[in-house]
C-alpha cells in the first residue's frame, strides 16, 4: 500500500515577528516570494502569509500589498498560497498601541486581487498569547459568531478551500452549531481542522493533541487535519501528529525560529527542509503543491 501524503505548511512572517538571533523574516513582497519559491524547492506544499506595512514592518490589511505578493510568488513557483485572517497587530495612529485590525479590515482580505488559493478562519474568541511570534502580551482575539457567519459566508462562494483554526475544543462545538444553522455543510470536503497548540489556549503536548484530534474526528470524521504548534514544540507536536494520522504539518517564523537541534535557521527554507527530511523518517511522502490542491479539495488557483 502507498504511503500517505503528507502536506507541508510553512507559515512564512505572521504579522509581528521581526529579525531577531540571526533569523531573518520575510516582509517585503519580493522576500515573500523568493523565500516562498525556496520553501517550495525544500518541500513545502502551501505558504502560509502575512502582509506587512512597508513603514511599520507590521501586518496590514492592504489588499495591494497582498495581490503583490500573490503575483510575485505565482510568478515564481506552484505552491499555494493561503492568506491570513487575522492580519495580525497593527500600530494604533492615535495611541501608538498594538491593536487587532477590525472586522470590516479582516473581511476585505477575501476581495484580494488575484484570488488566493486557501484562508483560514479561527472559530472563536480567546486570549491569544504567542511569545515566540513576539506577541508577548496576552491580548483577546475576538471572532463573535455574527463574524464566523460572515466570513464563512463569504468564503463558500469564492470556493477556496478553508482552514479552522481551532485553539481549544469548546471551537469545534462551535463549529458544530454554526453547521447545524446552515453556515456549512459539515460533510463537505473543503475544510479541514488546524489545532493551535501553545497559543494561549491548548498546551503544546502529546496528551492535549491526542484529544483534540480524536474529537475532531468524532465530529467531522471526513475532515483533514493539521498540527500548528509554537517554539520548540513545533517539531515534537509535529511528530506526534505524523504518529496520529495527520494530514498537514505547519513549520515558519511565524511560529518558531528554531530547527530540532536547537539551532535557531537563518531563514524558514531550512525549517522545512527538516521537516520533510522527517515527514519521510516517519514513513510518508512529501506531498507536492498538486497533491495538497487535490487532497484539500481545491480547483486551479485564480491567476
Amino acid at each position: 500500500m502507498a504511503s500517505k501524503k503528507v502536506i507541508i505548511l510553512v507559515a512564512v512572517n505572521g504579522g509581528s515577528q521581526q529579525d531577531h538571533d540571526g533569523a531573518h523574516i520575510p516582509s517585503t513582497p519580493m522576500e515573500i516570494a523568493e523565500e516562498s519559491r525556496r520553501c517550495r524547492e525544500a518541500g513545502a506544499a502551501i505558504v502560509h502569509l502575512h502582509a506587512r506595512d512597508p513603514v511599520t514592518r507590521l501586518g496590514t490589511g492592504d489588499p495591494a500589498i497582498f495581490g503583490d505578493i500573490i503575483r510575485k510568488t505565482r510568478d515564481r513557483c506552484d505552491i499555494l498560497i493561503q492568506t491570513t485572517t487575522g492580519i495580525g497587530l497593527k500600530q494604533d495612529p492615535v495611541t501608538g498601541e498594538s491593536v487587532w485590525a477590525s472586522h470590516e479590515e479582516r473581511l476585505g482580505l477575501l476581495t484580494i486581487e488575484p484570488v488566493q488559493d486557501l484562508v483560514t478562519v479561527p472559530l472563536g474568541t480567546w486570549d491569544f498569547y504567542h511569545p515566540a511570534g513576539a506577541q508577548s502580551v496576552a491580548r483577546t482575539y475576538l471572532n463573535t459568531p455574527d463574524f464566523l457567519r460572515k466570513n464563512i459566508g463569504a468564503i463558500l462562494p469564492k470556493r477556496i478551500p478553508w482552514e479552522m483554526e481551532i485553539a481549544e475544543v469548546g471551537f469545534l462545538y462551535n463549529a458544530i452549531r454554526l453547521a447545524e444553522e446552515g453556515v456549512f455543510d459539515r460533510h463537505a470536503s473543503n475544510f479541514w481542522l488546524d489545532y493551535l497548540l501553545g497559543y494561549g489556549a491548548m498546551p503544546a503536548n502529546a496528551r492535549q493533541l491526542g484529544f483534540i484530534a480524536e474529537e475532531g474526528l468524532r465530529l467531522f470524521p471526513q475532515a483533514k487535519w493539521e498540527v500548528n504548534a509554537t517554539g520548540r514544540e513545533q517539531f515534537p507536536m509535529n511528530i506526534v501528529g505524523l504518529a496520529l494520522g495527520c494530514d498537514i504539518v505547519r513549520v515558519g517564523f511565524e511560529d518558531n525560529l528554531h530547527l530540532p537541534n536547537g539551532r535557531v535557521a537563518a531563514h524558514n527554507h531550512e525549517l522545512v527542509a527538516e521537516m520533510a527530511e522527517l515527514v519521510l523518517k516517519m514513513g510518508c511522502q512529501v506531498a507536492t503543491a498538486a497533491d495538497a490542491r487535490q487532497i484539500l479539495g481545491g480547483g486551479p488557483h485564480h491567476g
